[in-house]
């Protein structure tokens, strides 16, 4: 069918993203990607004369060389180009690593053992949140504040907005106290609690809190003082 005889909302472009890319066949996943189509020919024909040519197969369209590709009618270097490089944002995608570890961040030594290396020797306190998903694989960490030598900010809105935006299931609050003494203060105590009444609120999990110093480490979640060396 020719682009022109399609209402608005059928058009690729509008398709996508009134019902997500998943919408889209392959003709017109390959017209949004062509733009534009050419004399005598719109880009859903030019799209389905394309993979006509290939036999039906992605596999063979973007196994084509520049020769073979520029060889299509409407098909200049700048098309040849954006198909080349889809092709290969593909693969990549496909050898790429996961982002996240595949096994769950269990226990606050492993916490402690993770985030030791950025903590180590800071005179400032930081505070981090490690993002986990259901299965407890770390997804990311992201460093939330940075304060003085005895003190720093808990800016729950924030937490929970990075929270909500990684798509985290559960949270892991890490901060570091410079002068040594991993025992939490009043104000830990209290930050954590109104934290994880915020998050529960939204249906996250406050697994822990870890305060961290260079040999020792205290857990929230165990309620215990750890030596760095057992």
């Amino acid at each position: 069918m020719k682009m022109k005889e399609l209402c608005e909302g059928e058009r690729p472009r509008e398709k996508m993203l009134a019902r997500g890319v998943p919408s889209l066949g392959d003709a017109e996943l390959l017209a949004v990607l062509l733009r534009s189509g050419t004399a005598g020919r719109d880009v859903l024909e030019l799209s389905e004369m394309m993979l006509s040519a290939a036999g039906g197969s992605l596999v063979r369209l973007f196994g084509m060389s520049p020769e073979e590709l520029l060889s299509f009618p409407g098909i200049g270097t700048e098309k040849a180009c954006s198909i080349m490089a889809a092709s290969e944002l593909g693969k990549r995608f496909f050898h790429e690593k996961s982002n996240f570890e595949k096994q769950p961040l269990t226990g606050p030594r492993r916490v402690y053992e993770k985030m030791l290396p950025l903590l180590k020797g800071l005179e400032r306190e930081e505070l981090w949140v490690l993002f986990l998903n259901r299965a407890g694989y770390l997804t990311g960490r992201e460093r939330m504040s940075a304060g003085g030598t005895d003190s720093t900010s808990f800016d729950a809105k924030l937490i929970l907005q990075a929270a909500l935006k990684r798509g985290a299931s559960s949270i892991v609050l890490v901060h570091n106290h410079p002068a040594g003494n991993p025992n939490p203060s009043k104000h830990d105590i209290a930050q954590t609690s109104s934290i994880r009444r915020a998050c529960a609120s939204l249906g996250i999990s406050l697994t822990d809190h870890v305060v961290v110093c260079d040999d020792s480490f205290y857990s929230f979640a165990d309620e215990r003082l750890y030596s760095a060396n057992l």
